[in-house]
């Protein structure tokens, strides 16, 4: 393994229609991991993601699939550049840890031989459905906070909480009301998410006591709330029916941000992170106590890359998002004595 090298993987809202198209013809390598994904889904999602319409593309039932799709599909191309031999998710840059934001540690699962293409495209869109049904049953939303700590940020959730309730009576569906941090971005880059009402007026809050700006997130839902309680439970029945075998190269993750390798842990924290903060700027800090130097950002869009500017500063950030940044990333890699000998 490259001792200082991670692959990270984005998650949803990293969309874009268009995304992948540039890669599927350019690499064969990549066109084999959309076919899979075609083929196991029974329908082109690789023509949504080539052409959406928009919004069939940004619904969380497809989107999910579509960002792991296209993660995969730059990740096969940059391992074709680096050797001659077939499709292989080993190559001559074997990383030391991986790790992906929501959705992205389900990607995770391929490079680390936890899971194949097939399983994990089952395992995405189940997670994506599920998902879409919680979020249907109980309307809620996302908005980042920036420039307040995470302290009085979380006493903002937690009175937003309570006004909410009171307003509600005693008879209330499963997260209802709640409002809580969701993602821990970067420092000053704090994602809240919850039930409508409660979003409201915890956005009020923040804004009253000072946030830099409050923006409100282009999603379906509220992701990593309480409303996510009743996916994670029907998840947890469907991963016990999938295979996810122990990884050889350790997943880290997004709820305790340590290194996760035994197939059934990753089972439950695949799961459980629907319903939990993801806790990003402690793995990017875990990573770099552990060394690593070098993160490879491997998917649509530079999320991660500017989260990680702000975690770890003067760490260096390769993506890998389009056909031209494959051929820049293996560039690099040769260049860097990164490729195990």
């Amino acid at each position: 393994m490259t001792k200082q090298v991670a692959f990270l993987f984005p998650g949803q809202g990293s969309q874009v229609v268009g995304m992948g198209a540039d890669i599927y013809e350019a690499s064969e390598a990549a066109r084999r991991v959309f076919r899979a994904f075609d083929e196991t889904l029974g329908f082109p999602l690789s023509e949504i993601c080539f052409h959406g319409p928009e919004d069939t593309l940004r619904s969380t039932i497809n989107a999910q699939p579509a960002i792991v799709a296209v993660s995969l599909a730059y990740l096969a191309a940059f391992q074709e550049s680096l050797s001659s031999h077939d499709l292989s998710w080993s190559s001559p840059l074997v990383p030391s840890y991986t790790a992906g934001h929501s959705v992205g540690e389900a990607t995770a699962l391929v490079p680390a031989g936890s899971a194949d293409l097939k399983k994990v495209a089952y395992l995405v869109r189940e997670r994506g459905r599920l998902m879409h049904e919680a979020e249907t049953a109980c309307l809620g939303g996302m908005a980042a906070i920036i420039g307040m700590d995470k302290e009085t940020l979380q006493e903002i959730c937690e009175q937003a909480t309570q006004q909410t309730k009171a307003t509600l009576g005693t008879t209330i569906q499963v997260g209802e009301g709640e409002v809580i941090i969701a993602n821990y971005n970067a420092p000053g880059q704090i994602v809240i998410s919850g039930e409508q009402r409660a979003l409201e007026v915890a956005t009020a809050l923040a804004e009253a006591r000072g946030a830099t700006r409050v923006i409100s997130l282009s999603v379906s839902g509220a992701f990593h709330s309480p409303i996510m309680a009743p996916a994670t439970d029907k998840l947890a029945r469907f991963l016990a029916n999938i295979d996810i075998h122990d990884a050889t190269i350790p997943i880290i993750s997004n709820i305790t941000a340590t290194p996760l390798t035994q197939g059934t842990a990753l089972r439950n924290e695949l799961a459980q992170q629907l319903a939990s903060p993801v806790q990003w700027v402690r793995t990017i800090e875990y990573l770099t106590s552990a060394g690593i130097t070098t993160f490879f950002e491997i998917g649509p869009g530079r999320a991660l890359a500017g989260m990680i500017k702000r975690i770890a500063r003067g760490a260096k950030i390769i993506n890998i998002g389009s056909a031209v940044e494959v051929e820049k990333a293996a560039t690099f890699a040769r260049e860097a004595g990164l490729l195990l000998q």
